[in-house]
């Protein structure tokens, strides 16, 4: 009896905890921007002043991790696509 499940593998499986990441870090964002501690000034890259806000914190929170974790991502695609060798499966 054999079904047929899709397979989550590869960079799918990795959008998806690229996605997931993300969407943490805004949640945690909102929820320190909720809690209105004094002297939060979210600046985006240093030069884009965002509000002291839930919503501010949550779009800092997602903006900065999306940049991070997508550079360091398109960097693995990089590598691995100019350095890997093919497999072969024939063996």
């Amino acid at each position: 009896m054999s079904q047929n499940v899709p397979e989550l593998g590869g960079r799918k499986f990795v959008m998806y905890l690229y996605v997931t990441i993300v969407g943490i870090a805004a949640m945690a964002g909102f929820t320190i921007g909720s809690f209105g501690i004094e002297g939060l000034d979210p600046e985006l890259f240093g030069v884009i002043q965002l509000p002291p806000t839930a919503i501010g914190m949550a779009v800092y929170g997602a903006i900065t991790i999306a940049t991070l974790l997508g550079s360091i991502f398109l960097l693995m695609i990089f590598v691995s696509n100019r350095y890997a060798e093919p497999v072969d499966d024939n063996s």
